[in-house]
């Protein structure tokens, strides 16, 4: 007889769970936090190879945040960093027991013998820091967003604000040789030889381009003017020389005007057409027929336009990122600052606000290595005054905050006489359909003042050597350049040639057939 097998299975043990399986730990380096502890109680110079990557907040634990809190203290006092030395300030602050006591400290400093790769654990404890900072970020967002209450558009500014103070800790750049920085300014001083000394992006204004050398990269440049002095159409009119004379990828970030409306702006400046007629449509056969002939200037031009309302320097800072990366963009014009907002972050007030923007766009015109022209509105003391010099710009005119002045490397004003009835100079020149553009900082060269002709009609503005159709005829001026290291200035004439200072009729270079 067959035997019997039982095919019942015998019950088995479960395997056994790992202890994280349902649980994980906030990225940490704790025995790493020991040794850069330790590591800067025995080394004399340790602390100053530390001092900027690491902060108290970067420790995990509790009690090795305070203790980095003493050896900062010492640090500023100036007074030597050891184990008896970080012991005695605890003790004075009273934390030492909160620490772990003086044994605490004593098996620190054992636990290392050199200083050896600190510089490399330091910036190990500053990644997991800021991955806590993620983790953290995105938990009280994660809470938010569950809540109904919460507004979404609210909530989204506020996670890129969040996100991006995070994101400026880590903008730490190392000490340079100055070799490789000789070969780069080298190599700028070659490019600028072979452009006719524009070494920067050029405006396709020449007397401008004279005193800026083009705009240069890294600047943060701060256009400002009252309102209808035509700071859009100053801008356009660049980024059309830039995009279509120049082919030098260039993008507009329009915090005021929409992308149909700036396009129809271009149209304008391009085709020499009426805006009322653009507005409307009411343009007759030759005014079709040229739209369609000078539109195919603007057609595939390296012109790209963000009209995003509203735009955070968060949300700016990822998308010239993208801009520069993928299409090689070369100058970033923002249209206009005071509509820029830091979502996400609280400030006392509005110039605290206005001040971090503006350090932020210096900030990231150094990170891309591109000139920045941010708009700017000028308050209303220039209202308050009167007369033709009472009526020019100050730098003192710049609107809610004084670190526009300051973290700008150039700041210039737009100034139209004629828009305050002001139609004759001193020597009786008329400034009608002139635009001044005053040069107020130049943290790299000279200051001046440049003269445009403005043609109101196109919203345009047009060197004063341009040929005019309106005129039939070619007009110049000239300019006035002041340096920094010559206060006697230089007169140059529209078309670049150079007056004689002693006799103004006398010319350096210049044909005597060339009309001025």
């Amino acid at each position: 007889m067959a035997e019997k097998r039982n095919y019942s299975k015998k019950p088995t043990s479960p395997a056994p769970i790992p202890a994280n399986e349902f649980g994980k730990l906030p990225p940490q380096a704790l025995e790493l936090e020991e040794a850069v502890l330790g590591a800067i109680m025995i080394e004399k110079d340790a602390y100053s190879l530390i001092s900027e990557i690491l902060k108290p907040e970067c420790f995990y634990k509790v009690a090795h945040q305070k203790i980095f809190e003493a050896i900062m203290t010492l640090a500023m006092q100036q007074e030597p960093i050891d184990m008896h030395t970080v012991t005695e300030q605890l003790r004075k602050i009273g934390t030492i027991d909160e620490v772990g006591g003086p044994y605490y400290i004593t098996l620190l400093t054992a636990k290392v013998s050199s200083a050896a790769h600190l510089e490399y654990h330091a910036r190990i404890i500053v990644q997991k820091f800021l991955a806590r900072e993620l983790i953290r970020i995105s938990s009280e967002i994660q809470t938010k967003a569950f809540d109904d209450k919460s507004d979404v558009d609210d909530l989204m500014q506020e996670a890129e604000g969040m996100l991006f103070e995070v994101s400026q800790r880590n903008l730490k750049k190392d000490v340079t040789q100055i070799n490789p920085v000789i070969e780069e300014a080298i190599h700028r001083m070659q490019l600028a030889a072979e452009k006719q000394g524009a070494s920067g992006v050029p405006s396709g204004f020449h007397s401008l381009d004279k005193i800026t050398s083009g705009w240069q990269k890294s600047d943060l440049i701060i256009i400002a003017a009252r309102p209808a002095m035509g700071k859009t159409a100053f801008v356009l009119s660049m980024a059309k020389n830039m995009g279509v004379d120049y082919n030098t990828p260039v993008v507009i970030f329009s915090l005021e005007m929409s992308n149909v409306q700036l396009v129809n702006r271009l149209i304008m400046n391009v085709c020499e057409l009426d805006g009322e007629k653009i507005k409307n449509g009411q343009l007759d056969k030759e005014e079709w027929n040229k739209l369609d002939k000078d539109i195919k200037e603007l057609i595939d031009a390296p012109i790209y336009i963000d009209d995003t309302p509203s735009l955070s320097i968060f949300e700016l800072r990822s998308k010239a990122r993208r801009l520069v990366k993928e299409h090689k963009v070369q100058c970033l014009i923002v249209d206009y600052l005071q509509l820029m907002n830091a979502s996400g972050m609280s400030f006392g007030s509005r110039e605290q606000e206005v001040s971090m923007i503006s350090r932020s766009l210096k900030g990231l015109a150094k990170e891309l290595d591109i000139p920045i022209i941010a708009l700017s509105q000028l308050n209303r003391g220039v209202e308050g005054r009167s007369g033709l010099d009472g009526k020019r710009p100050q730098l003192s005119d710049l609107r809610e905050s004084g670190a526009l002045e300051q973290d700008a490397d150039m700041v210039c004003f737009i100034h139209r006489p004629e828009y305050y009835h002001l139609t004759e100079d001193a020597q009786g020149n008329s400034l009608i359909g002139i635009a001044e553009i005053i040069v107020a900082k130049h943290r790299n060269g000279a200051t001046g003042d440049v003269h445009l002709k403005f043609k109101n009609v196109y919203a345009k503005f047009l060197n004063k050597d341009d040929f005019d159709k309106d005129d039939n005829q070619f007009s110049s001026g000239y300019q006035t350049i002041s340096s920094k290291m010559n206060d006697a200035g230089a007169n140059f004439y529209g078309d670049g040639s150079l007056i004689s200072p002693s006799n103004p009729l006398q010319e350096i270079g210049r044909n005597d057939e060339t009309p001025f």
